[in-house]
C-alpha cells in the first residue's frame, strides 16, 4: 500500500502531536509544511521560527511560510501533497487553496463541532462549565468550522483544568483522530453534514475579557480564570496596580470560608489557607493558588499574604482596603 502524502498547516506548539504522529507514521509522507512566517518571539523582538517549524526543520520537512496562504497556491499543488491536514494553523484558507489538493483538506478542531466554532474553544468550554469536551475532524469548507464531520473524540475535563493543560491534553488525544480522518477520507468518506442545532461560537479572547469580576459567583469567577490561563491571564487590580491569577478553584458559602452573618465587598481578601487566598465573590469564595504583581515574576499566593502585600481586607479590583 503506498503512503498518503500529506501537507501539513499549523503553526504553535499544540500542532505538533498531529505533526509529530504523521511524520512518524508508515502510512504518512508529510512532503510539506505551511505554517505562518518567523514572528518577533521574546524580549528580545527578534524573528523567530513557529513551533511547527522548527520540528519540520528538524524532521528535514520543506517549509512554506507565506504572510497569506494564497500566497503559497504555487508551492502547496507543487508540494505533490494529496491531502492537507490542518491543526491550528491561524489563518483562513481561501477557496482556491481549499481546492489546489486532489482530496481537500481535513482540521483537527478542540470541540465537539457545532458547538465552539472558532478560534478558542477550549476557553470557551471552560468558561461555560461544559461537563464534556473533545476533538472534531472535518473537511475544512469556505466557512468558519462548518465542513462535513468525519470523526470525533468525547474528553470529560479534568476538574479545575485550565485552558492551557486541557488543550495539550486535546492536543495530544486529537492527533489519532486526525489521522484516522485523513486516511477515511482517501477511502472515499465525504463526512456527515454538521446539525443546524447546537451550533455555538467561540472567538478569539481578548485581554480585557479576562478582566475578573468579583460580583459575580464564585463558580463563575473560578471559571474564567481558568479559561484564560495561561493566555492572557486573569487580571484584576491591587491598589490601582495589574495583579494577574491563577489557579482558581470555587467554594460555596457553606463551606464555612464566609460566616452567615457577615459578606464582606466582593473582591475582599479573607486570608490565606496553606498555600492559597481566599477571596470573596459575590456568591462564595475563591481559592486562588497563584498571584503575579505587577513587574514581578508569579508565586505562590499566600507568599504575598505573608509578605502583607495581598493583606487580609484589601479589595482587589479596588484603590484600597475594606473599610
Amino acid at each position: 500500500m503506498s503512503r498518503l502524502r500529506v501537507l501539513f498547516a499549523g503553526t504553535p506548539e499544540v500542532a505538533l502531536p498531529s505533526l509529530d504522529l504523521l511524520a512518524g507514521d508508515p502510512r504518512f509522507e508529510v512532503v510539506g509544511v505551511l505554517t505562518n512566517p518567523d514572528r518577533p518571539r521574546g524580549r528580545s523582538g527578534r524573528p523567530a521560527r513557529s513551533p511547527v517549524a522548527e520540528r519540520a526543520v528538524a524532521l528535514g520537512i520543506p517549509l512554506l511560510r507565506p504572510e497569506r496562504p494564497a500566497e503559497a497556491l504555487e508551492g502547496i499543488a507543487a508540494s505533490g501533497a494529496g491531502i492537507g491536514a490542518v491543526v491550528a494553523y491561524g489563518s483562513i484558507l481561501p477557496a482556491a487553496v481549499l481546492a489546489a489538493l486532489p482530496l481537500g483538506f481535513v482540521n483537527l478542531h478542540f470541540s465537539l463541532l457545532p458547538r465552539w466554532r472558532g478560534a478558542a474553544p477550549v476557553q470557551h468550554a471552560i468558561r461555560s462549565g461544559d461537563a464534556v469536551t473533545g476533538v472534531t475532524a472535518f473537511r475544512l469548507d469556505e466557512g468558519m468550522d462548518t465542513g462535513p464531520i468525519l470523526r470525533t473524540r468525547v474528553v470529560s475535563p479534568p476538574a479545575h483544568v485550565d485552558a492551557g493543560d486541557l488543550l495539550e491534553g486535546l492536543a495530544v488525544q486529537g492527533a489519532p483522530v486526525l489521522a484516522d480522518a485523513l486516511l477515511a477520507v482517501a477511502a472515499g468518506e465525504e463526512g456527515v453534514p454538521q446539525p443546524e442545532e447546537g451550533i455555538t461560537l467561540a472567538p478569539r479572547v481578548r485581554p480585557q475579557d479576562a478582566i475578573i469580576d468579583w460580583d459575580r459567583p464564585a463558580a463563575e469567577v473560578a471559571r474564567m480564570i481558568r479559561s484564560v490561563t495561561p493566555r492572557p491571564g486573569a487580571s484584576t487590580t491591587l491598589a490601582a496596580a495589574r495583579l494577574k491569577v491563577a489557579g482558581a478553584v470555587a467554594l460555596e458559602d457553606g463551606d464555612g470560608a464566609i460566616g452567615p452573618e457577615v459578606r464582606p465587598p466582593a473582591g475582599t481578601v479573607l486570608g490565606s489557607d496553606g498555600d492559597d487566598v481566599l477571596v470573596a465573590c459575590g456568591d462564595g469564595v475563591v481559592r486562588i493558588g497563584r498571584v503575579q504583581p505587577e513587574g514581578r515574576p508569579w508565586s505562590v499566593a499566600a507568599d504575598q499574604v505573608r509578605g502583607r502585600r495581598l493583606a487580609t481586607g484589601v479589595v482587589l479590583g479596588a484603590a484600597g482596603a475594606a473599610s
